[in-house]
């Protein structure tokens, strides 16, 4: 078992005729935990009944909230989903909200220095206090996962190169990465070009590429790994990038096969796609039914 911390927003997902808790940092750590990892969030919610209703589904589930902050001022977030024909979302991010101030303190601290693995993503920083605090604890972590997600306009290069230098392991999806490799300077639009450019210019030994229906590429230890995909009949996109880094992330923490581990997290992420939501919840033997149903 690792003890991972997870730090950013949680909200909830308000789709067109429901509503579901989500945020990023939230999905990878109920997947974590899905997994068999001890896993806390660091973040904060409103003094409000939205933020209550999150506070005790994590604890329901299993998650370290000690560091789920309270805001007296600010609301519990929210984000408007809107999904196309085909599954795929598209969100408006209401601004300011409680995760935008989360606060260092003491207990963040221990929390993050005990950590094995602190996992955070970009749109986090999209304001000053939350983006300080994030600053402030990656100089502390021992292991730095970095999870690109850019959602206009709540992102710049800046900080996206401070953040990426800061991190041992960074997830992209395939237009994050060709986006930010033309921006530093890249002159391919062939991804394991562009992972090798930003590896080389950020200094970070490992990075991989989400490639949607067609699977996944890993960089790790020198190597690349490849997954093609899993056929899936998509109900929604939401949240399955999310276990996917989880997925990732439990293998590779674990010293586990990495091409074993990146068909594992291609597999998961397909699942969660083929269902609303999320956080689905797989049995050990669904997993590897699907699989196997699709080798």
């Amino acid at each position: 078992m690792k003890n991972i911390v997870c730090f950013g927003e949680v909200l909830w997902d308000v789709f067109p005729t429901h509503e579901k808790i989500g945020g990023a940092p939230l999905n990878v750590a109920l997947r974590l935990q899905s997994l068999g990892n001890q896993v806390s969030i660091i973040s904060r919610i409103g003094e409000d009944e939205k933020g209550k209703e999150i506070e005790k589904s994590i604890i329901e589930k299993g998650i370290n909230a000690e560091n789920l902050q309270v805001d007296q001022e600010l609301n519990t977030g929210i984000v408007q989903v809107s999904l196309s024909q085909n599954g795929s979302a598209s969100y408006e991010i209401t601004f300011p909200r409680a995760w935008d101030n989360i606060k260092i303190d003491d207990k963040a601290i221990k929390a993050t220095q005990g950590a094995d693995a602190f996992i955070y993503g970009s749109l986090v920083a999209r304001d000053k206090r939350s983006k300080h605090t994030l600053y402030e604890l990656l100089k502390l972590a021992k292991y730095k996962i970095f999870d690109v997600n850019l959602r206009a306009p709540y992102y710049n290069m800046e900080v996206l190169g401070h953040l990426m230098k800061a991190a041992d392991f960074i997830k992209f999806n395939d237009d994050e990465i060709l986006e930010i490799g033309q921006e530093l300077g890249s002159e391919s639009n062939a991804l394991e070009q562009n992972i090798s450019f930003i590896a080389k210019r950020t200094d970070t030994k490992s990075i991989c590429v989400t490639r949607g229906a067609h699977g996944a590429i890993l960089y790790y230890k020198d190597n690349f790994y490849q997954n093609k995909g899993y056929p899936i009949e998509v109900v929604d996109t939401v949240g399955a990038g999310d276990s996917f880094l989880a997925s990732l992330t439990n293998g590779l923490i674990k010293m586990e096969d990495p091409q074993k581990t990146i068909d594992f997290a291609c597999a998961i992420g397909a699942m969660v796609a083929g269902r609303e939501g999320a956080n689905p919840i797989f049995t050990p033997e669904e997993i590897q039914a699907f699989i196997k149903s699709r080798q």
